[in-house]
């Protein structure tokens, strides 16, 4: 095992020392270490409850034989940080998550790794630092949160948005904008819509590295902590397999999940993502592959903030398999991609169905054509420009008059 390096030989005893005054017995020195991420922190709501998460995560590993090691992570909320000086920190958050797992796995040489996330830069770091390490590794979400209600219509985190646009318009009052605050954002979960944190989980799926299910099961409810010891008892498979990213996180994972994408409507954060990910592995995504997926992959889903419908729904409706299994029926995904189920995406996909057509579009009956994001290129964006064009109306395809002009992102 690789952790014999901290464990194993006579000259480890000061080594063996330093673990027992953690609390391991010998017995323990013989089965594999799992480091366990946690991204546990009282300002993310997706982040509040992983300590739950982790500690189903650590039960499962117990279960399978192994030993589970909890470290932490930083993670900061995109929606908090936004809008004032903290949203330059965000993405750069990103590599600091992937080279701190980096430190710490390398540093204490664990045999496989539990990455425990949830929200928008939280996932890519996660992966990054799984695909740059190539420890058998395994991740799983907090899970979306569920949907706000306002006078029995369903809300979520956009509607504050929008109504903060009401109020400085004259068509809504400041107390009514209050009693929305507390509506929005029912509890604990990564928001509940298909923003960037719930677009990146589900495309973990696709991708291979995480069970089904890890997209879209409600963050209060019981299957996503029996999913989350699930993911420790697989983790220690993962192990003795020597089942790593390398062998998952191929070039044809990635198109899957740039199909789920477009499938999905997913935000476009996921284009800046998918190719920091796979670069650890030295694969090339670039634009031009995702418009050339996007042009042959139908649009299936209208979720949250483009339609009526919230992570929740998409979870009733069969969830990502439900989804893949229309993009299989449609000749548009590699089914030999292995995950971490240790069979192929075909084999995980096998028998899924649509459970509520009105969330999940057939693959000939969908939205549109083609997929939810489109890459434009012209003298504004030479190199490229991402558009979510599943949230663009028809009529706007084309504009011709005034263009408003900004210096700067503020």
């Amino acid at each position: 095992m690789r952790s014999d390096a901290i464990k194993k030989g006579l000259e480890k005893a000061p080594h063996r020392s330093l673990l027992k005054a953690l609390g391991f017995i010998n017995e323990e020195f013989n089965r594999p270490i799992i480091g366990v991420v946690n991204s546990f922190n009282e300002i993310v709501p997706g982040h509040i409850h992983l300590n739950d998460i982790t500690a189903a995560v650590a039960a499962g590993i117990r279960m399978a034989g192994g030993v589970p090691v909890v470290f932490p992570s930083i993670a900061v909320c995109d929606g908090i940080a936004m809008n004032h000086k903290g949203m330059k920190y965000s993405l750069a958050s990103r590599e600091l998550i992937a080279d701190s797992i980096e430190v710490m796995a390398e540093a204490h040489q664990f045999d496989g790794l539990v990455l425990v996330t949830a929200c928008d830069k939280i996932v890519p770091g996660m992966l990054m630092a799984a695909a740059r390490l190539d420890l058998p590794s395994i991740i799983i979400s907090g899970g979306p949160m569920l949907a706000g209600c306002d006078q029995g219509n369903r809300i979520s985190l956009s509607n504050l948005f929008e109504a903060v646009g009401a109020v400085r318009a004259g068509k809504m009052t400041v107390e009514k904008l209050t009693a929305l605050e507390g509506e929005a954002c029912p509890g604990y979960g990564s928001c509940a819509g298909m923003f960037t944190a719930n677009s990146m989980n589900c495309l973990t799926e696709a991708l291979g590295l995480a069970l089904p299910g890890n997209g879209t099961i409600p963050a209060v409810t019981a299957a996503r902590r029996r999913l989350a010891k699930l993911t420790g008892l697989r983790s220690v498979a993962l192990v003795s397999e020597d089942l790593k990213p390398s062998r998952i996180l191929t070039l044809a994972a990635f198109k899957n999940a740039l199909a789920l994408d477009m499938a999905l409507g997913c935000s476009t954060n996921t284009v800046l993502h998918l190719p920091a990910i796979a670069r650890e592995l030295q694969i090339e995504i670039n634009l031009d592959l995702v418009n050339e997926i996007s042009a042959q992959t139908p649009n299936l889903c209208k979720l949250s903030p483009l339609g009526p419908f919230f992570l929740q729904d998409l979870d009733e409706a069969g969830g990502i398999p439900a989804v893949l299994a229309q993009l299989k029926q449609a000749n548009l995904l590699h089914l030999g991609a292995l995950t971490v189920t240790g069979v192929s995406l075909e084999e995980t996909i096998q028998n899924r169905q649509i459970k509520r057509p009105e969330v999940i579009r057939s693959y000939d009956q969908p939205y549109s054509p083609t997929g939810g994001i489109a890459i434009l290129k012209g003298n504004l964006a030479p190199e490229g420009a991402v558009v979510k064009k599943a949230g663009v109306a028809p009529e706007m395809y084309v504009h011709k008059g005034p263009a408003r002009v900004f210096n700067s992102e503020e």
